[in-house]
């Protein structure tokens, strides 16, 4: 007995010693970033600026993964379907929480299927429009809009995406009519901006300032409830003329639901520390993105709130993607 003792005592300590010690070798091997838009938008800029970071912070390689298309459910169906283990990490933005609404079948659930982590940064929209565009204020624009029903195009993300939707609470509230031409992601929606391809377009900050800056898009006003820093001479579209108007874009980031909490604990940590290193502070500043930080809990009930809030416009616009 004495024998059989000295022989299984240690082996039951290593046992209740080993789950923390798997989770205390963490991370030890590449992470995953899943973006699940395509270069040249919000979501890429954050990333990236971010990423070097993180990875430093983390003591482990970052991978930057683009994944377009399907209106951003791409990215999230396989984020939400992969291993549990702290190894995929996901952005998702207000895009994901209209899409509970809009898509029939998205291909994975946003709150059964993630956890949630931190919020990461809000940024406004800016209504912009190609240098040929005779308007040259909100006012005008829609002067202009009257006059030419249905001929003025603008551009957006995708089909339901945040920035089409931006788009139609704006002519709702204007009694305007605009043809609406989606693309695979802010940086396409935005490059036919600069082409010419699309008139005007209700774009995120960080994926048109430069353009702005350079006089290759007209910036008319922002869509948030108070002016931005990056754009300060630019009015609302409430101050503009539209009164009540506001949408906002926000960005966080999840897990695949099942990830031990102590290693959402340590990305979180990780995460906050990566957003206040100056650098990315002037980065994220310079685009227009506003580090925004929060608790798992907070994030789980925004989320939940903002797919309520979000989900009544869609309803309200009967849209719908099968």
């Amino acid at each position: 007995m004495k024998f059989s003792c000295r022989v299984w005592l240690p082996c039951l300590a290593c046992a209740c010693v080993w789950p923390a010690s798997v989770h205390a070798e963490y991370p030890n091997k590449p992470v995953r970033f899943i973006l699940p838009f395509p270069p040249g938008g919000g979501t890429d800029t954050l990333g990236r600026a971010m990423g070097n970071r993180l990875s430093e912070v983390l003591g482990a390689r970052l991978v930057i993964d683009n994944r377009p298309g399907g209106g951003a459910n791409i990215g999230a169906t396989i984020a939400a379907h992969a291993e549990p283990d702290g190894y995929t990490l996901f952005m998702m933005t207000t895009t994901h929480t209209i899409n509970r609404t809009l898509y029939k079948n998205p291909g994975y659930d946003l709150v059964k299927d993630f956890s949630p982590v931190t919020r990461l940064a809000t940024t406004s929209m800016v209504v912009v429009a190609h240098p040929s565009v005779p308007a040259k204020s909100i006012k005008e624009l829609i002067a202009l809009a009257k006059a030419k029903p249905g001929e003025i195009s603008h551009s957006s993300s995708g089909t339901g995406s945040i920035t089409q939707l931006a788009a139609e609470l704006f002519k709702v509230d204007t009694g305007i009519k605009m043809l609406h031409i989606p693309y695979k992601g802010g940086g396409p929606s935005v490059v036919a901006l600069v082409s010419g391809e699309a008139s005007v377009g209700f774009a995120t900050t960080p994926s048109c300032i430069t353009h702005i800056n350079s006089g290759r898009l007209r910036g008319l006003a922002v869509t948030t409830a108070e002016r931005t820093a990056s754009l300060p001479d630019l009015p609302t579209v409430a101050e503009a003329g539209v009164p009540g108007y506001e949408a906002e874009v926000w960005l966080a980031m999840l897990v695949p639901n099942g990830t031990p909490k102590e290693i959402i604990a340590q990305v979180r940590a990780a995460t906050i520390k990566a957003l206040e290193f100056d650098d990315v502070k002037k980065r994220l500043s310079a685009t227009g993105l506003v580090p925004v930080t929060s608790t798992p809990e907070a994030l789980g009930a925004f989320m939940r709130s903002e797919i309520g809030k979000w989900g009544k416009v869609v309803k309200a616009l009967a849209l719908r993607v099968d």
